[in-house]
């Protein structure tokens, strides 16, 4: 049994406020090239179809093309997603019996109710059967009415809640099993705030949705999405297999591609990655203003500026503009901070601008204008 492993497609996405759209477009005709060639019997999305809930005409277009390309590519595969804590749950869910005589499953939530377990779909290779458990993004109120609640009849924390749910699915353990899941699953021995975590990422405040991998080793393989860089959690056979196109500038560098995961006899998995090219490398680059002049390029470029001097050039931004046509951003690398020791009790003459001004020290053109701006704005609504 081979399957292809991709998540967090995040159609729809802007990177600082770049349009992706033929990026995205470029890679998934990349996926769709890959499943005509390898003709996988399923291919899998782990959730995180749309970078928003309500997404665009265009985006929903694009989604379209991509299953429409799939399905024409691999004809005889099955179509496995669930959806993120970006997706509209609902939404998914929408046509669900109707696609799946299409072999098309989309499953938009998880069992809310007592009696409903998680979805199911059981595939068949020559070596028997592989149950492919599909659990959407799940949080513990969703699933409360089957997991139940503390002992203050409180909401289970998310790694509680997660164990109750998967601990009672009746797993058959002479056969192969797969989990789809779009969760923060924790590997052994790390400490939530160890884990890397990409700028593109919902982060929760103290990593209140991490879950213990433990609960993965039941399952032949574990297919996880919901993490942007690709991760093991704890084994070879428990991956993120991270997202097809960088989403910020934190995943400059990193590789992407497709997992592409063959189920053999039980206890038996290989795991390859198909890599996927984007139309532009993302890139950040580091130096001074007259030394990255000599560096155009057409990939996508956050640029950090070290001199050390105040730049006094006018048109800076439109000759960097004009080397990195696709240029994301410029930052500078910090040259100064605030002296929190000096005296800065204010002169009675001073304005509010004037003694933050003076306070911050050295501003530059744009940054006095940004300061007196939000000074401007604060006054304003007293």
């Amino acid at each position: 049994m081979k399957f292809f492993h991709l998540s967090d497609l995040h159609i729809g996405l802007k990177l600082l406020n770049q349009d992706l759209r033929e990026e995205q477009a470029e890679v998934f005709r990349q996926i769709v090239s890959a499943a005509r060639t390898e003709q996988p019997d399923a291919v899998v999305i782990a959730g995180d179809i749309y970078d928003k809930a309500i997404p665009s005409a265009e985006a929903v277009s694009l989604f379209d093309r991509l299953i429409t390309g799939l399905r024409a590519a691999a004809p005889e595969a099955e179509l496995l997603l669930i959806s993120g804590n970006h997706d509209s749950a609902a939404r998914v869910n929408v046509f669900r019996s109707v696609l799946a005589g299409q072999r098309i499953h989309m499953i938009g939530e998880p069992p809310q109710r007592e009696g409903e377990r998680i979805e199911r779909l059981t595939l068949r290779d020559r070596f028997g059967p592989v149950n492919f458990y599909l659990l959407p993004f799940v949080k513990p109120s969703m699933v409360k009415a089957i997991t139940g609640v503390d002992a203050d009849g409180s909401n289970l924390s998310y790694d509680a809640a997660l164990h109750r749910l998967i601990e009672r699915e009746e797993l058959v353990q002479t056969e192969r099993n797969v989990l789809v899941s779009h969760q923060f699953y924790l590997p052994p021995g790390k400490d939530a705030g160890a884990v890397e975590r990409m700028d593109s990422e919902l982060c929760t405040v103290g990593n209140i949705d991490a879950v213990r991998a433990d609960i993965l080793e039941r399952f032949d393989y574990a297919a996880l999405g919901h993490i942007h860089k690709p991760m093991k959690v704890g084994s070879e056979t428990c991956r993120y297999c991270g997202t097809p196109l960088a989403c910020s500038v934190s995943e400059a560098g990193q590789e992407k591609a497709i997992l592409s995961v063959e189920l053999l006899e039980k206890g038996v998995c290989r795991v390859r990655p198909i890599p996927l090219l984007p139309r532009r490398a993302l890139r950040v680059l580091r130096g001074e203003l007259r030394e990255l002049l000599h560096e155009g390029t057409e990939d996508y470029v956050s640029i950090i500026l070290t001199d050390r001097a105040d730049l006094d050039v006018f048109d800076m931004q439109d000759r960097l503009r004009a080397a990195f046509p696709n240029l994301l951003e410029i930052r500078r690398e910090s040259v100064r901070g605030a002296d929190y020791t000096a005296d800065i009790a204010p002169d009675r003459d001073m304005d509010s601008f004037s003694l933050c001004e003076s306070f911050l020290g050295g501003l530059e053109q744009e940054e006095a204008a940004l300061l007196r701006e939000i000074i401007n704005t604060v006054e304003a609504g007293e």
